[in-house]
């Protein structure tokens, strides 16, 4: 397996290159960015190169952008395997307006049209976010339907939807996941399968162990149980993942993609998170 960096990462004021940059020297195999809403105008940008060098990949991304980037891809020999967002927790597929659902599958197409030009294969989507104000059962339908809408469009691009589980009170549980994605029915729409976020309520080698062959991508991070909330995550061997077990189950599945660390920047010296995480990678992977 190989290892990969999610560039939330790392300090947030690293420009694009700098996050290639760090990313190889620390000895990753593979880089995932993080496609977001412009945050400042076109006029500023256009006023401030160095400025506009700090962005992210944004929905708004022409084809110089995407060239761009892709050329840094290829100078650092750091593959983009797949794509990330936090935008569907605005956007959901379950919105309460027809819009915001309307924005999330534009989200969604875009998310695939960047990964397909970058040359990667996946992009990680949260399918639904379940509140007092939007029941159980509907953040189902409408995500099933959402994404039975959307799996033409990626299969015709060869790019696969991986939904993730994240703490968004929706598919907790393993049999669950796999019947959604079993209705769906479309070898397009898969798993992207978040090791970390699962330690509250279940072991993450059953849950791969039921997804098997579902599962197109790895997020990790670790959890500490004793803490049990938001502040239990914490850094790769630091917390109760059994990551024997985590391995031994992905080989299991015949799993060969990264596995792609997404934690929190440290907030001293933030490139040396790069670097201890791919220690910790580098052993796991060995396991």
């Amino acid at each position: 397996m190989k290892k990969g960096m999610n560039v939330w990462s790392l300090p947030s004021d690293l420009s694009l290159e700098e996050q290639f940059r760090v990313t190889k020297e620390a000895g990753f195999d593979t880089i995932e960015l993080n496609v977001t809403e412009a945050e400042i105008s076109e006029t500023i940008v256009s006023k401030d190169l160095a400025l506009a060098e700090k962005l992210d990949l944004t929905l708004e991304a022409s084809e110089d952008d995407l060239a761009n980037i892709k050329r840094l891809s290829e100078k650092y020999q750091l593959p983009i395997e797949s794509l990330s967002t936090a935008l569907h927790w605005k956007y959901p597929l379950n919105a309460e307006k027809e819009s915001d659902r309307e924005k999330g599958k534009y989200i969604v197409k875009k998310m695939i049209d960047f990964c397909q030009y970058l040359g990667g294969d996946t992009i990680l989507v949260v399918p639904g976010v379940v509140s007092a104000g939007r029941p159980y059962d509907e953040c189902y339908s409408f995500a099933k339907s959402a994404l039975e809408e959307l799996a033409p469009y990626a299969q015709e691009r060869q790019v696969v939807i991986g939904i993730e589980n994240v703490w968004n009170k929706f598919l907790l549980s393993p049999l669950e996941m796999r019947q959604l994605i079993d209705e769906i029915d479309s070898p397009y729409v898969g798993a992207y399968f978040d090791v970390g976020n699962i330690l509250q309520y279940g072991f993450p080698e059953q849950w791969i162990s039921i997804l098997g062959k579902r599962i197109a991508k790895i997020h990790v991070k670790d959890f500490k149980t004793s803490i049990g909330s938001i502040q239990g995550f914490t850094n790769l061997l630091q917390g109760n993942v059994d990551w024997q077990a985590v391995v031994t189950a992905l080989n299991d599945i015949g799993y060969k993609g990264p596995l792609t660390c997404e934690l929190s920047p440290y907030t001293t010296n933030g490139k040396q998170l790069a670097t201890d995480t791919s220690a910790a990678l580098e052993y796991i992977t060995k396991l």
